[in-house]
């Protein structure tokens, strides 16, 4: 355990100077009208924040700075992020803070079933850190929080956003679809050219592996993935990301503006208008995407139950074509 925690705390140091090159001093971009929000200040906020903390959770909502935190809150949606709040990676582009996480909290799963019956969620969107530091990557925390859902709140239907479980993905993958959540979330983030700066402790192959892993194993759990642009891509790298995503049968494509949470973070390189976003989700819709949702608020579990829904409704469709 000694030779694994130094080897960890290696990886973090080396993966602190990838991102250093940033320039911190250089003039931030203003933001376009388009992707301003509102500070959050409803009761429905106040009153979120407060069930989260009075259960010990933590939130992607928070803890990635997400745009979209008061809309999200005030209608009592949070995405739960398990696993702690500290993450053994250090992409380029995330707000999550990087170190030595604490132990697994056994009490977790129970808890984020008691937050999802309290706001009487339909859809609960569950994510995680990275956790390099234990034997299955967090899969086994991922299971348990699955079934106390299943037990105190069955009606709730179940989206997970994995890590990539490095280097121990099948065993992880295999456990977690046994457990048969209803929709299986491991977003790509970028292009592959944009790795090594971006995120640089993950491979992008990897990443397609294990989403199309997910469906070989259960073909009727939906999988999605998601992107952001305004990091330097190209258009035509975008195209061929949604190519990669379509061959692994990946259902629902995610794209949003990425934004610069600091200034030690990689910078905006463009803010990406709201007209090429359609542009781009009408090239994802004729990919042969299930459902595709592109604007620049976008996230992962941004409106995600409704989302769930319009991704029932556009299988049964689709079965229903091609039984005719």
């Amino acid at each position: 355990m000694v030779a694994h925690g130094l080897a960890l705390r290696a990886f973090i140091a080396i993966s602190r100077l990838m991102n250093a090159p940033f320039d911190q001093n250089a003039p931030k971009k203003r933001k376009p009208d388009w992707i301003r929000v509102k500070a959050p200040v409803s009761k429905g906020y106040a009153e979120t924040r407060k069930l989260m903390r009075d259960l010990g959770l933590a939130t992607v909502c928070e803890e990635a700075a997400c745009p979209n935190i008061g809309e999200c809150w005030t209608k009592k949606h949070a995405t739960v992020m398990i696993l702690g709040d500290t993450c053994t990676r250090a992409c380029a582009f995330c707000n999550v803070k990087t170190g030595m996480p604490r132990a697994v909290d056994a009490k977790e799963p129970e808890h984020v079933a008691t937050a999802a019956a309290e706001m009487g969620l339909e859809h609960i969107v569950i994510t995680s850190v990275d956790r390099d530091d234990l034997p299955d990557g967090g899969a086994d925390q991922f299971v348990k929080v699955i079934q106390q859902l299943r037990d105190k709140t069955p009606d709730t239907t179940i989206e997970i956003l994995t890590p990539d479980f490095r280097n121990k993905h099948e065993a992880a993958i295999e456990k977690i679809v046994e457990a048969r959540p209803d929709v299986f979330n491991h977003n790509l983030e970028t292009v592959p050219r944009l790795y090594p700066t971006v995120r640089p402790g993950a491979r992008y192959y990897a990443s397609l592996r294990l989403l199309e892993q997910v469906k070989k194993l259960d073909p009727s759990i939906f999988t999605k993935s998601g992107v952001m642009v305004g990091l330097g891509e190209e258009r035509l790298e975008v195209h061929q990301v949604m190519d990669d995503m379509r061959s692994a049968d990946i259902d629902f494509l995610t794209m949003g503006q990425y934004l610069q949470p600091t200034p030690k973070h990689h910078e905006v390189k463009e803010y990406v208008t709201p007209k090429a976003f359609d542009a781009y989700a009408s090239i994802a819709r004729a990919k042969g995407f299930l459902l595709v949702a592109a604007s620049p608020l976008t996230r992962s579990s941004y409106h995600a139950g409704d989302d769930f829904k319009k991704m029932q409704d556009a299988r049964a469709k689709k079965l229903a074509r091609m039984g005719a």
